[in-house]
């Protein structure tokens, strides 16, 4: 029988914990007619309260309530309300224990109550199995086991025998996986996997360390490097459809495992784990490698467009001073012609006055060199950079399995002709070639006297599989990220099965017509009011003219007397040590037991070594140096706790518990309910090995760094940061953090500044049940949507973009709810989601119609912002907390100048989410 724990003591706790709010005890502990006749017919206060609490106890948590073990006052208080008893009446109860037996009885004969049995154990197992093979967290399979036997009115046993029901449950499905994912391997397959554990050619590193690199640069020379890589995935050539065998969260937490482990560990592993181990492996790099060709292909484009603009402005402003002497030549040439047709002399001769023919004729072709394409485009100097796409993009194209939606369909027909070229090593690109997908930029550079250029036909086609690829018009076979849209959402069987039970996890009305009377009907009468304030100059602190809008900043709500208290305050604060100050916070809130193995499950055994891995991360120092500043640690120690104690999900969850307790502490209401929140990103450069991993924005300059985007709460508490490319807009990852949190903070309210805000963060946010605040940056050249063209809106006017596409949402409704769910039960991240939508084209259906819903949104938030001060001074309050907490972060954050130097994205994750934690 297995016996390692799998429950913390907090958690053992939580399992049979009583409710501790009003009206989960009045919903749990809250008598019928039919309850209320059975109690009755005991005799007196003492035996009725008594038998009345044993029936509560039996109902929730399920157990039997000790001898000795004194009820919970306030249930013991709602009980004897019901009764009409007083609370005293229970010291009475009980005198004879053969009185609480008899009851104890009578309550399993009259209500159902069975004892736990063997067959019950049996069956818990059976039934706990089935679900392990979905995930093996301890908490997830005790809480089901224990809803499920309340629900079969089963008292519950021993938490030592859920405890171990949970753990066999956990072994039985571990062979399960092990065999689903090692039986389909022929012989062939075995070999193979095993030669991943020996050593490569050159001997320095294994085959499986090799594939498990990441690219170091994006360059040519490293992607043909990581196609190699992908190849020597491929060429392992696992059974078809091996990935769907088993439960994704279960299939990565294997390879996660195997990660971790060196190649003689898993040479020792039975083999059985051995091969299911490794097939996971091989899954999920293949997956990872796929995902980071697509992105070295879509950096090495980008680098080569940035580079194409900055040499066509560099070249401009070089050839400024030799084309300003043209067009002053060219000045004296044009007026001497006007004053010689105006005098009726010879046009040649007075070119000829100016300057010879010759030197004229010269001067013409100079200035041809000089002139620029007529739209002023730099595309086509994105020739000059071919050579650099040519060296991989045959070997990338060949690798990539590629399938495509209808309206991307010319792009991959395109994309099979380069193919096709590449093979026979064809230079001329087929007359019958495909050319609906070149956009008119490209027209003039692709389709020339000739024929088709074969350069820019195939530099247009890269291009534009890269803009198909982040759209999801074409996905990859494999991907992770670029996967078909429709694999992403909720399928439509079980949509539609929600949909009919009135089940979607939706915070609006799912009927559309319902739906937009409602808002419509609000954006027709907010319209109207604010319409009618503006022709009265009645707006607070803003006015609207025929030159658009204009309001008056706000005034400091803040004495500035407050800074010398503020400055008072900070003086009388305590010096201590950071790391006496972790272990302090640790004894108050027990952070520190999410930090558990990642096989055993087992809390770190050396709590101040744990501290000092995420102090070494969280002030950017590193380990290396870390264990050069601590006397008897090690790096290899510090190494080895980082790398089975530290991962994503221990630093949510030991986010979350500090986070709930300042939430919980008193003082924390003085900043806030923790109902509302902000995000922004904050960028910080990449250095040294990591400035090739780096984006570049040029919002942030020149050089290239990573941005932690965080989402902190009314009380300054950051629950939720994410590592992010500083070249997304913000937008993008504004609903992954009030989704995925793990804290217990209930947001309503949320802001962020300009770059927060796109139309379908406005829909999304709604449907989701938040509401969105942005302070929008230049909001006079906001638009705003009305409902219908003929309606009169005069003093709006100025402000007003255009009418409401109704038909639009209506058309497509159901992919606006599909999608909505999808994102709400994690099904797929949002920003992946708003990622792709971003990048769709403008006729694409669900991306337009969602855009309509946003505008209604964005349209009503701009009448509350015109209308309510105390709406703007909120946000404004709220983004400054934001800021505060920025410059906190830099403070943290000071070793290295303050920038990432890892070059791999888990440890840049690491330095992230431990610098908010410790803040």
């Amino acid at each position: 029988m297995p016996r390692r724990s799998i429950l913390s003591a907090a958690e053992r706790e939580s399992l049979l914990a009583l409710p501790d709010t009003k009206d989960e005890l009045i919903r749990h502990y809250t008598f019928s007619e039919t309850d209320l006749s059975i109690i009755r017919q005991r005799r007196g206060p003492a035996n009725r309260l008594g038998f009345a609490v044993q029936l509560c106890y039996l109902r929730f948590p399920g157990v039997i309530l000790g001898v000795d073990e004194p009820p919970f006052p306030p249930l013991l208080k709602l009980v004897a309300d019901q009764l009409k008893v007083s609370v005293e009446s229970w010291d009475e109860y009980g005198q004879r224990e053969q009185t609480r037996r008899e009851h104890l009885v009578e309550l399993q004969t009259v209500f159902g109550f069975q004892p736990f049995t063997m067959g019950h154990y049996r069956q818990a197992v059976q039934l706990l199995t089935e679900m392990a093979l979905q995930t093996d967290k301890g908490i997830v399979l005790a809480s089901t086991l224990i809803e499920h036997l309340r629900q079969q009115s089963v008292i519950l046993p021993a938490l030592n025998a859920v405890e171990r029901a949970s753990a066999e449950a956990i072994t039985r499905a571990n062979r399960r996986i092990y065999d689903a994912l090692a039986e389909p391997l022929s012989d062939a397959h075995r070999r193979r996997l095993d030669d991943l554990l020996k050593r490569r050619d050159n001997g320095k590193t294994t085959w499986l360390a090799w594939l498990r690199q990441s690219p170091v640069k994006p360059n040519s020379r490293h992607m043909l490097e990581h196609i190699e890589r992908l190849k020597a995935w491929q060429a392992l050539d696992l059974p078809s459809g091996i990935e769907r065998s088993v439960h994704q969260n279960r299939l990565l937490k294997i390879a996660r495992e195997g990660g971790q482990m060196t190649p003689a560990d898993l040479a020792k592993f039975e083999a059985q784990r051995r091969y299911a181990t490794l097939v996971a492996l091989a899954i999920e790099g293949m997956a990872t490698v796929t995902d980071e060709i697509i992105d070295l292909h879509d950096r090495i484009l980008g680098k080569l467009f940035n580079a194409a603009k900055n040499k066509h402005q560099q070249q401009f402003q070089a050839s400024g001073k030799a084309i300003n002497a043209k067009v002053r030549l060219f000045g004296r040439i044009g007026q001497a012609l006007i004053e010689a047709k105006q005098a009726g002399r010879d046009p040649f001769a007075a070119i000829e006055a100016v300057m010879s023919w010759d030197a004229f004729a010269e001067s013409v072709t100079e200035a041809q060199k000089l002139a620029q394409p007529e739209d002023f485009d730099f595309l086509h100097r994105i020739g000059e950079s071919y050579a650099t796409l040519r060296r991989y993009a045959p070997e990338f194209l060949a690798v990539l399995k590629l399938r495509a939606a209808p309206a991307a369909k010319d792009v991959l027909d395109a994309i099979e002709v380069l193919r096709g070229m590449n093979s026979d090593n064809a230079r001329k690109v087929p007359a019958d070639a495909p050319t609906e997908f070149i956009k008119p930029r490209w027209q003039k550079l692709v389709m020339t006297d000739t024929g088709i250029d074969r350069r820019y036909y195939e530099l247009c086609a890269l291009s534009e599989m890269k803009n198909a690829l982040r759209s999801g018009d074409i996905w990859v076979q494999g991907s992770r990220q670029f996967k078909d849209f429709e694999d992403y959402l909720v399928p439509p069987a079980k949509f539609a099965s929600l949909k009919q039970a009135s089940e979607l996890p939706l915070a609006v009305a799912t009927d559309c017509n319902r739906y937009l009377n409602d808002r419509l009907t609000l954006l027709e009468t907010q319209l109207a009011t604010v319409n009618r304030m503006a022709t009265a100059n009645e707006l607070p602190d803003a006015i609207i003219t025929e030159s658009g809008l204009k309001i008056t900043p706000l005034d400091a709500a803040v004495p500035d007397t407050a800074q010398a208290l503020i400055d008072q305050t900070a003086m009388i604060l305590p010096h201590v040590k950071i790391t006496e100050l972790l272990l302090e916070v640790d004894e108050w809130t027990g952070f520190t037991r999410h930090f558990a193995h990642l096989k055993s499950g087992d809390p770190a055994k050396d709590k101040n070594l744990l501290l000092t891995t995420i102090l070494a991360d969280a002030i950017n120092l590193g380990l290396t140096k870390m264990a050069e500043s601590c006397p008897g640690t090690t790096y290899a120690k510090l190494a080895w706790l980082q790398a089975w104690h530290i991962r994503d999900e221990t630093y949510g969850a030991a986010l979350a518990d500090l986070v709930n307790a300042q939430f919980r502490h008193p003082f924390a209401e003085h900043w806030g309910d923790g109902t509302t929140s902000s995000s922004d990103g904050q960028n910080f450069r990449t250095g040294s090995k990591a400035e090739s991993t780096g984006h570049i924005n040029p919002k942030y300059g020149s050089s290239p760094g990573r941005t932690f985007y965080t989402h902190i709460s009314d009380q300054y508490a950051p629950f939720h940061t994410k590592v992010v490319n500083v070249g997304v807009r913000d937008s993008t990852y504004v609903l992954d953090g009030l989704l995925y949190h793990e804290s217990d903070l209930r947001i309503e309210e949320h802001y962020t500044d300009t770059a927060g805000f796109t139309d379908h963060v406005f829909a999304l946010m709604h449907l989701l049940g938040f509401r969105f605040a942005p302070r929008i940056r230049d909001l006079g050249d906001t638009k705003l949507y009305i409902p219908k063209g003929d309606a009169a809106y005069d003093a709006l006017k100025p402000m007003i973009g255009g009418t409401l596409n109704i038909k639009h949402v209506r058309a497509h409704w159901d992919e606006i709810l599909r999608l909505a769910t999808s994102i709400k039960q994690g099904t797929v991240t949002a920003s992946l989601m708003l990622r792709k939508l971003g990048s769709y084209p403008r006729q694409n259906g669900l991306a337009v119609a969602l855009r309509e819903l946003g505008r209604i949104e964005r349209t009503l938030f701009i009448l509350d912002w015109l209308q309510s001060v105390e709406l703007r001074r909120r946000v404004h309050a709220g983004l400054n907390k934001g800021e505060a907490r920025n410059a906190l972060a830099r403070a943290v954050f000071f070793n290295r100048l303050g920038e990432i130097r890892d070059r791999s994205f888990e440890q840049q994750r690491y330095r992230g989410v431990s610098s908010f934690s410790v803040q």
